[in-house]
């Protein structure tokens, strides 16, 4: 059923990996796409293909989320775009996926590289969504997407973990701040994922992939596809009742 039929969702990062999954089951539901990608076009051309191939309507915008003062011109350009291609003034549900994982000891993290996780993880954002609520109507959408890592700890993760801890409190806050025009907010924080960022590492480390395996409930390692539908859900009417929360989607990791 296309219970999302007649919205427009953005999706960062959503070119390849979970974000991608994500847009793509965001469609099947009924909602066009702008799809946005950091710097591989061609990656996001070939997920716009599979959008329209189920009969939806996508469009590709570059961003990059590291780089705050280029949001004004971003958000011009896609009201734009939003106004030619659908008619609208308006985006329905915002999924803020868009990220990266850097991995080092707390001992070994430089400087440079913290201010990189920090501002690409937390602080973008926070400020590209304060952006996207000019668009956003009553009982729009926000999904913000964190990591069972802030549950549990895996050495080497500190900062991105604690980032992404900070987008868990600013969820809580927005859907306070939010909740009077009806718009919800919640978070999908996944599990160990076997995407395109990592699946070098597990294929290169079976032991790692025996263990992941063995701490989780369900017994392997997730997959891009185990995300996108809850994402779907929780913009979805289905879950107009469900805000401020945290959804780990991890087959159970570390019960």
């Amino acid at each position: 059923m296309k219970t999302l039929s007649g919205k427009l969702a953005l999706v960062t990062g959503s070119s390849r990996g979970l974000g991608k999954d994500m847009a793509i089951r965001l469609t099947e539901k009924g909602a066009d796409i702008i799809v946005t990608y950091h710097s591989n076009e061609s990656a996001a051309q070939d997920t716009i293909a599979k959008i329209e191939s189920l009969g939806q309507k996508a469009i590709a915008l570059q961003l990059d989320t590291g780089k705050i003062d280029s949001f004004n011109s971003f958000f011009e350009n896609l009201k734009t775009e939003i106004e030619s291609k659908w008619g609208k003034t308006e985006l329905d549900i915002l999924v803020n996926n868009a990220g990266i994982i850097p991995q080092s000891p707390i001992a070994q993290m430089d400087e440079a590289t913290f201010d990189l996780v920090t501002t690409i993880q937390y602080k973008g954002v926070f400020f590209f969504t304060q952006k996207a609520l000019q668009l956003l109507p009553e009982g729009g959408r926000i999904i913000n997407i964190s990591t069972g890592l802030t549950r549990f700890s895996i050495p080497g993760h500190a900062a991105y973990a604690a980032a992404k801890s900070a987008v868990e409190t600013f969820t809580k806050y927005l859907a306070r701040e939010l909740g009077g025009q009806k718009i919800t907010v919640n978070v999908v924080a996944p599990g160990a994922i076997n995407t395109d960022i990592n699946r070098d590492a597990f294929a290169q480390n079976q032991q790692l992939s025996g263990f992941i395996s063995q701490m989780t409930a369900l017994g392997r390692i997730g997959e891009a596809e185990d995300i996108g539908g809850v994402v779907s859900f929780l913009a979805s009417e289905d879950a107009a009742w469900i805000t401020g929360q945290r959804i780990e989607v991890s087959g159970g990791m570390f019960l």
